[in-house]
């Protein structure tokens, strides 16, 4: 049977406003692609990030220049090399994935050979001034793991504002690029004197230079700096761990090389995500099997998931179940 591909844009309402240094937003845009065969389907979910400079367009008319390609016949190995790392090309590699698993009746841990378990995921603190991030502290103190995003000035202050209302929580911090040169050194002690578990991209991507010449006391996370796997010698020395998204990788195929490939090089991994629905976040669940930091909490910030959707226990996630995902 000839292939059918079918690309459709969603929104998803996020629980409140959701705020990083770079801005604030109410919903999860997304761009879910579908690849049939008559007799099975594949689905795979994207998240545009304007970082990157993607739109939802931009997205959108990616994948639609790949779909005679697709309808053709086109599998994962052939995609890689078609198209840039990024959203269009995850959503297209996750659906192959997921199709090519429903094909064989079998699963893609299965194709990967792992039985994936259950995984403990951050939970993100939104960006807010001091006393409103303790707020959201003692809220989720129960969640073993809080990620806390900062950028802004008088991030200490924010830092102390968490500690203090979350004292037995292990903490990462995220300023998405939003440090200085004139403050991370000052904020890196602060962090290492509350005893934080790990710093994402404090620096900006290209400028990071001066975490080579600065004390570390904490562990220092690429984010921005990763995309794919040939970024990854150029971070050994300037950090400690990398931060695999889909979205950013391309997807699942390119991000378990990338993984990989880390390791190798002695760097840490933590799995991440941007903010999305089960549907992305299900193939990164298998990407995080015996990963050292998991933030998976797309779904936990929307006020609706899909249904079916990942089984969220407090703040551990299972793998994904067929019909979702898989």
């Amino acid at each position: 049977m000839a292939r059918v591909i079918s690309v459709e844009a969603e929104r998803f309402p996020i629980a409140g406003v959701f705020t990083i240094a770079r801005g604030s937003k109410t919903e999860a845009e997304v761009i879910t692609c579908t690849i049939g065969d008559g007799s099975h389907a594949g689905r795979g979910e994207c998240v545009p990030y304007k970082r990157y400079g993607e739109t939802m367009d931009s997205v959108l008319a990616q994948i639609e220049a790949m779909r005679a390609a697709l309808e053709a016949g086109m599998g994962r190995a052939e995609l890689q090399a078609a198209m840039p790392a990024g959203a269009a090309r995850n959503a297209i590699d996750c659906a192959l994935w997921d199709l090519e698993a429903k094909t064989a009746t079998t699963s893609v841990a299965a194709l990967l050979g792992i039985a994936p378990g259950p995984l403990e995921t951050a939970y993100t603190l939104s960006l807010a001034e001091p006393e409103a991030m303790a707020a959201q502290a003692r809220a989720n103190a129960g969640r073993p793991l809080l990620k806390v995003k900062l950028g802004g000035e008088n991030d200490a202050a924010r830092i102390r504002a968490v500690r203090d209302a979350a004292p037995n929580n292990r903490l990462i911090l995220d300023a998405n690029e939003g440090w200085t040169d004139d403050n991370v050194a000052e904020n890196i002690a602060a962090a290492a004197a509350l005893g934080v578990t790990l710093i994402e991209q404090p620096l900006p991507a290209g400028r990071d230079g001066k975490l080579r010449h600065i004390a570390r006391p904490v562990p220092i996370c690429a984010d921005e700096s990763v995309h794919a796997t040939n970024d990854i010698e150029t971070l050994v020395g300037l950090y400690d761990a990398v931060n695999i998204k889909l979205d950013k990788a391309g997807g699942l195929t390119e991000a378990l090389l990338l993984r990989d490939k880390a390791r190798q090089c002695g760097l840490s991994i933590m799995v991440g995500c941007m903010v999305g629905t089960s549907l992305a976040m299900a193939p990164a669940v298998l990407l995080a099997q015996g990963a050292d930091y998991v933030d998976l909490d797309g779904p936990l910030l929307l006020a609706r998931d899909r249904d079916p959707g990942l089984h969220y226990q407090g703040s551990l996630v299972s793998p994904p179940q067929a019909a979702l995902w898989g």
